[in-house]
């Protein structure tokens, strides 16, 4: 399988809610994904999985407007939701289904954000790795050849 990663930086804010130690206090992570993209069919007439500015502009113009120097907040933490939303701030907090763990960051991003910005676009991302910090990451990962994640992609 061809591939081609695109490394995207930004910073960001969160609590795990309900975690046993330190990480249920706010706090905030200079993060790092790896987008690894597939061609759907094949090379472009150029010899290319996608350009790699394409995964810029897309996926990382998209974490740029909603994650980059955002908090990050699990719909359920209602308290924090509050005090957060009082405080000024240049940018609405993002709300999240889940806890926003690295995991839970990673998989939301291949799932939900992937498809919607990259579709059309003769790629597949099949796999997601978030670095939380310079010694801790996640990955996610799928199979790009699955029919349901085929059609995601408009495929």
């Amino acid at each position: 399988m061809q591939t081609c990663v695109r490394k995207i930086h930004f910073c960001y804010g969160h609590r795990v809610k309900n975690h046993e130690s330190k990480c249920a206090t706010l706090h905030g992570h200079n993060g790092v994904i790896w987008v690894h993209a597939t061609p759907i069919e094949g090379l472009d007439k150029l010899g290319r999985v996608i350009d790699f500015s394409v995964l810029k502009d897309k996926v990382g113009g998209w974490v740029d407007q909603y994650w980059d120097h955002t908090m990050i907040l699990f719909e359920q933490d209602t308290e924090t939701l509050e005090l957060v939303k009082k405080a000024p701030s240049f940018k609405e907090v993002f709300i999240l289904p889940k806890n926003p763990t690295a995991e839970n960051l990673a998989e939301y991003l291949l799932k939900e954000i992937c498809p919607k910005v990259l579709s059309g676009s003769g790629v597949i991302v099949h796999k997601i790795v978030f670095w939380e910090t310079e010694n801790c990451y996640a990955e996610q990962s799928l199979d790009p050849s699955s029919p349901e994640i085929r059609s995601l992609y408009g495929a």
